[in-house]
């Protein structure tokens, strides 16, 4: 039997790792109370407080996982901002070390980001096998938080797992992190409001649905054995481009979103066409969510939060 805690499990990425590791039969393990994510100390606590818990449930198991799906940082996040996440990993991987979790048994995984990592690539095809290619702070935070958890996993003895994401999308984004393009846009065409769009319109990248990034996760961390550090790019592999998805906005919404193109600062840091395809077993074998259908489940979820919020203020 295993049972895992996915840090994070309120987000988009969190909730459906949750899910795809529910129908796997796979225990789930919720800590108690809330973490305090404003007080680095106080954080250290709950975090100690949880593994207790967690390593307690975790001694009957023949397997344990958990699972770091958190943290609030885009793209466009200053280095200060992105201390704070960091930290929090931190913490979380001295308390495992302080645990009295069995290493052999135990699997740590890390979601981490492939669209920040090879940011300034120039292969054509970018894999696990490119160079890395940071350009922005979100970038270097990323590969110190992935630093951080393999010397864990070297030192402490445990399996781990990194993920590198292209681009997630998926029901339920945060509204406080201003990223995710098909969900802007989606709240942009409920409420008719002109959509900005920083990047050329043949600027190329990877959707996948979060659902179908939680299920390629789950099936690459089957794969890890003790003491052993897994680094695959989890993506649809299907490249798109933004004038693309405004086409799919305009055939299921009827009427064009009204795009504004603007220039910006930041956009000279990302390049204009990324396309990723895994070389890491295990290697796709289904179908990614077609786009039209992921982008039809955002609208009507955004519409219906909309609705509920609009009566919310009679």
């Amino acid at each position: 039997m295993t049972i895992a805690w996915v840090v994070g499990r309120g987000g988009m990425l969190g909730s459906s790792i949750e899910r795809v590791l529910g129908l796997t039969g796979c225990t789930m393990y919720v800590p108690n109370r809330r973490f305090d994510w404003t007080s680095a100390t106080q954080l250290q606590a709950d975090f100690e407080h949880a593994l207790d818990g967690f390593a307690n449930a975790a001694a009957a198991s023949d397997r344990w996982e958990i699972w770091w799906a958190a943290g609030v940082g885009t793209l466009s996040s200053p280095a200060e901002a992105l201390q704070t996440e960091t930290q929090a990993l931190a913490a979380l991987l001295l308390g495992i070390e302080r645990s009295s979790l069995r290493p052999p048994t135990g699997r740590i995984a890390l979601a981490s980001s492939a669209g920040a990592i090879y940011a300034g690539s120039e292969d054509r095809v970018i894999t696990e096998r490119s160079g890395q290619s940071p350009t922005t702070p979100y970038a270097r935070a990323k590969l110190e938080q992935e630093s951080l958890v393999m010397e864990h996993g070297s030192k402490f003895g445990s399996g781990v797992f990194v993920a590198r994401l292209s681009t997630l999308y998926g029901v339920g984004q945060a509204k406080m992190k201003q990223q995710g393009l098909l969900t802007h846009i989606s709240r942009c065409v409920i409420r008719n409001l002109p959509i900005q769009i920083f990047v050329p319109l043949d600027t190329i990248r990877d959707y996948v649905a979060a659902d179908d990034a939680a299920a390629m996760m789950v099936d690459a961390m089957t794969l890890v054995a003790a003491r052993q550090s897994v680094m695959k790019i989890i993506a649809s592999e299907q490249p798109t481009t933004i004038s693309e998805i405004v086409s799919i906005f305009k055939r299921i919404a009827r009427r064009p979103p009204r795009i504004v193109t603007s220039a910006s600062r930041s956009s000279s840091l990302y390049k204009r066409r990324i396309q990723f395809r895994s070389v890491v077993s295990p290697l796709r074998t289904s179908a990614p969510t077609n786009l039209m259908i992921g982008i039809s489940r955002i609208l009507e979820s955004e519409r219906l939060r909309y609705v509920v919020g609009e009566r919310k203020e009679w």
